[in-house]
C-alpha cells in the first residue's frame, strides 16, 4: 500500500479523527475536479470549512494530502472483493454482491473514482507502489479464487485478470462517465434506479460464466 506520512497515519481521539475525515472528504472532491497541480490547500480549506493551518498540521504538504486521499480510496475500493469474493462462496452470489457494492461505491463516491482515473491518466506516478505491491497481488489472489471455482465446476474457464478489468471498467464507468450516460438517458444525473438497472445488466453479462449446480 502507499506509504503514509506519520501525521496522517494515526488518529488520536475523536477531534483528530473527525478533522482528518473532514479534510479527506473535502480533498477527495477538490482533487477530483482540479487534480494535484490545479488544487491549492486554500481550496480544500474552504471546502471543509477549516483553517489552512489545521490542514497543514495533519498533512504537512499538498502532496502528502493527495497521497492520503488516494490511499483512503484505494483501501475502500479493494475492500469489496475481500468481503464478497472467496473460494467458499457461490460465484453467482459472490459476483452479484460484488457488482452491487462496486455500483454503490460509484453512486456514493463518484469523486473518488474520478480522482483515481485522473491519476491513472496522468501516468499514475503517485500510485505506482500501490499498483505493483498491492493491486497486483490482490488480483493474483482473486485468480486463485477463480481457479478454485473452475475446479469445482462452478464457472467456465475464463482469464481472471481480464475478467476483473472488464468488471472494473463497467462498474466505474457509472462514476467516471456519469454525465455522458445521463445525457443519453435524457437526465441531468443518474438516479438510484439507473445504478440498480446497471448492476442488474452487468450481472446478466457476468452470469454467463457461472455454471449452476444441478
Amino acid at each position: 500500500m502507499m506509504r503514509k506520512n506519520g501525521n496522517a497515519e494515526q488518529t488520536v481521539g475523536n477531534p483528530r479523527k473527525q478533522n482528518t475525515s473532514q479534510i479527506l472528504d473535502a480533498a477527495e472532491k477538490v482533487f477530483a475536479v482540479h487534480g494535484l497541480n490545479g488544487t491549492r490547500i486554500d481550496d480544500i480549506a474552504k471546502a471543509c470549512a477549516l483553517p489552512k493551518a489545521n490542514i497543514l498540521y495533519y498533512f504537512n504538504t499538498k502532496e502528502i494530502l493527495y497521497q492520503a486521499t488516494l490511499g483512503r480510496f484505494l483501501d475502500d475500493w479493494l475492500g469489496d472483493a475481500n468481503v464478497h469474493l472467496s473460494a467458499d462462496m457461490n460465484p453467482r452470489e459472490g459476483l452479484q454482491s460484488y457488482i452491487q457494492a462496486k455500483m454503490l461505491f460509484s453512486r456514493q463516491r463518484p469523486e473518488a473514482s474520478r480522482l483515481f482515473m485522473h491519476e491513472l491518466l496522468a501516468g499514475g506516478e503517485q500510485i505506482q507502489f500501490f499498483l505493483q505491491e498491492t493491486l497486483k497481488p490482490h488480483v493474483e489472489h482473486l485468480a486463485i479464487i477463480f481457479a478454485a471455482w473452475y475446479e469445482k465446476g462452478l464457472i467456465k474457464k475464463i482469464d481472471p485478470f481480464h475478467f476483473m478489468f472488464m468488471l472494473w471498467a463497467m462498474t466505474q464507468s457509472y462514476a467516471d462517465m456519469q454525465v455522458q450516460f445521463a445525457a443519453v438517458l435524457g437526465k441531468k444525473r443518474l438516479t438510484k434506479h439507473d445504478f440498480e438497472a446497471g448492476a442488474e445488466t452487468i450481472m446478466q453479462l457476468v452470469a454467463s460464466i457461472c455454471i449452476d449446480a444441478e
